[in-house]
């Protein structure tokens, strides 16, 4: 088995787990299905290709946040482009500056298939919308001898210069970690994001169990915590003189 460490970093990302009617909501970390979408693009698997998907799906995912972000609210408007008729005002949700490690686990064969296609991809990634590119390489690491909780313990912390310089003076910082439970794992929820068919007539999702946990990192910018002094008790002297 092998682990396909990523980061997912932009201006904007979105990542819905749900949508209802004009209203565009988002988690506040990458979904299974949003990150299996993007590699099946990046593959070239066209939305109907349900056999393609299904190999995909079968990833062990986990992410790891680094930077929370902001969550953002924007509405659009739009008409017909043929009759000129005013089209519902649509809700959409973003997360704003956030920075996430996320890791996928499969067998060596399927994680090099996965690997080679980020390096070359068939379509442009994007982080959960068409509107949302990455302002990073996506690729952070491809490991061998480790599992998915170690890998996304692994990675160096990935938040942005000026979110790191807010926590100067913390030597290391706990990052929250999502993960799909192993089976019989207890404290696991549930989040209905495992990919089954992206096609427009019959998109479906089926249920998956996530464990929640906490990993330390070191903070490379942490500021260099000052030398300890001695202990030092002027009496200790005068106590042995006495004796």
């Amino acid at each position: 088995m092998s682990v396909l460490t990523l980061v997912l970093a932009g201006p904007l990302q979105a990542w819905g787990a749900s949508a209802r009617f004009a209203r565009r909501t988002t988690e506040s970390a990458p979904t299974k299905s949003g990150l299996i979408g993007m590699l099946a693009a990046a593959h070239g698997i066209q939305r109907g290709d349900d056999a393609a998907l299904a190999q995909l799906a079968r990833l062990r995912f986990g992410v790891r946040i680094d930077q929370p972000g902001t969550r953002l609210r924007d509405y659009q408007t739009a008409q017909h482009q043929i009759t000129g008729k005013s089209m519902p005002v649509s809700e959409r949700y973003y997360l704003a500056d956030a920075v996430f490690v996320a890791a996928v686990e499969g067998d060596d064969t399927l994680i090099d298939s996965v690997d080679q296609a980020l390096r070359q991809p068939v379509y442009a990634p994007y982080l959960g919308r068409r509107s949302c590119p990455p302002a990073r390489p996506l690729r952070l690491a491809l490991h061998r001898d480790i599992g998915l909780a170690q890998a996304l313990e692994a990675e160096p912390w990935q938040a942005s210069a000026w979110f790191r310089r807010q926590r100067r003076r913390d030597q290391t910082v706990a990052l929250s970690v999502l993960r799909e439970a192993l089976p019989g794992e207890a404290g696991a929820d549930t989040l209905r994001d495992q990919p089954l068919s992206y096609a427009a007539e019959h998109r479906q999702h089926a249920l998956r169990t996530i464990v929640t946990s906490t990993v330390n990192v070191s903070n490379p910018d942490a500021d260099t915590p000052p030398a300890r002094v001695p202990d030092h008790d002027p009496f200790t002297a005068l106590e042995e003189e006495a004796l």
